[in-house]
């Protein structure tokens, strides 16, 4: 018991620790239970973090900030009237091309694995091979019904889509114009004697921001070097491909890693074990290279560095709580408990994560 009472005296004798403790755990504990609900709030305030850096550089040039925030406003709904009627429609298309071809595709796929058993009846027993085919028919019967059921719930999701279309970029102009007002109104609810948690925040405020903004040009970079690459070998489905490659930076070495299959299975029911398919694995992995290498280094020189056991511990915890914004927040979030661990008194300020590798 001394040791408990010792190690909480410790840790826990500061009001403004103990204060920001209170804090973090109700803020998780509503977002966990509200997440949902608050989907759209989520989606501005990233978008928000997003649009702030261009808010932020027309503002130094001595415009006021309601007309730079109506400037910036207007090209992001011209960015998003450009996904929705150009982007959307294409991968609309090219979706309907996929399935279209899928059954051509599994039975190319099994006859592959039926003649496993003839070359190599040590290493592919032909009742495996069965049970492995018969397993591969139910998990596709299962999707179709899985996508029968999204079909059928069409008419919902398509009304809480156009909701979503309709709040979140109010939310996001009310975020950007009366942004000084929102932060004054919730710093109003806070001890007047923070500074552990001014500490906090800043440093927390300043790796969102480079995190959002940086995952969001790494994304696009990725999604037009895919889809340049896939064009120039005129593989099929060049556009799905490169927003599926694009959007897997989202989820460190786990996403690569998942995409991977996708890409290469469609070369290789394209092309078959041919010089296509061997120069098509080279650049995609030539770009996978550069991105690890090159733009990640680049984009993120100001984020935390976090080690990548850290990395996918957060993207499982915080995925598992919050589902796809735990994913996308998974290294942000990290760097939150980072900075108050390396922030608590009694600590020294000494780091707590090894900085191997670059978030």
């Amino acid at each position: 018991m001394q040791i408990i009472t010792s190690w909480f005296r410790r840790y826990f004798s500061d009001p403004e620790v103990v204060f920001l403790a209170l804090f973090l755990v109700i803020a998780f504990a509503v977002v966990i239970v509200m997440g949902n609900m608050l989907a759209p709030v989520l989606a501005s305030l990233v978008i928000a973090y997003l649009l702030e850096g261009p808010v932020n550089k027309i503002e130094r040039l001595h415009i006021p900030r309601t007309a730079a925030v109506s400037v910036v406003f207007l090209m992001f709904l011209a960015f998003v009237i450009l996904v929705l009627f150009g982007l959307m429609p294409m991968l609309s298309h090219q979706v309907t091309q996929l399935f279209n071809q899928l059954p051509g595709m599994i039975s190319k796929g099994q006859a592959v694995l039926m003649q496993l058993p003839e070359h190599y009846p040590d290493m592919f027993p032909e009742e495996q091979v069965e049970q492995i085919i018969r397993t591969i028919r139910q998990e596709i019967a299962l999707f179709g019904q899985n996508v029968v059921s999204l079909s059928l719930s069409s008419v919902v999701g398509f009304i809480t889509v156009v909701v979503y279309l309709i709040l979140t970029p109010l939310l996001v102009f009310f975020f950007l114009k009366d942004k000084g007002r929102i932060i004054g109104w919730m710093v109003s609810f806070l001890p007047q004697d923070r500074k552990f948690a001014d500490t906090v925040w800043r440093d927390v405020d300043r790796q969102v921001a480079n995190y959002v903004r940086g995952k969001f040009w790494e994304i696009l970079v990725i999604w037009s070097a895919s889809f340049v690459t896939f064009s120039l070998f005129e593989l099929q489905y060049a556009m799905l491909l490169g927003v599926l490659v694009g959007l897997s930076v989202i989820i460190p070495y786990i996403g690569a890693a998942v995409v991977t299959f996708p890409v290469l299975l469609i070369g290789w029911f394209q092309w078959g074990w041919g010089a296509d398919f061997v120069w098509l694995a080279v650049a995609y992995f030539v770009i996978q290279a550069l991105d690890g290498n090159v733009l990640v280094p680049l984009l993120f020189s100001e984020v935390v560095n976090l080690h990548p056991v850290a990395i996918i511990v957060a993207i499982l915890v915080f995925g598992g709580f919050w589902g796809f914004w735990g994913v996308f927040f998974a290294i942000p979030l990290a760097t939150l408990v980072q900075a108050i661990l390396n922030a608590w008194p009694g600590r020294g300020g000494r780091e707590t994560t090894p900085k191997t590798e670059k978030a």
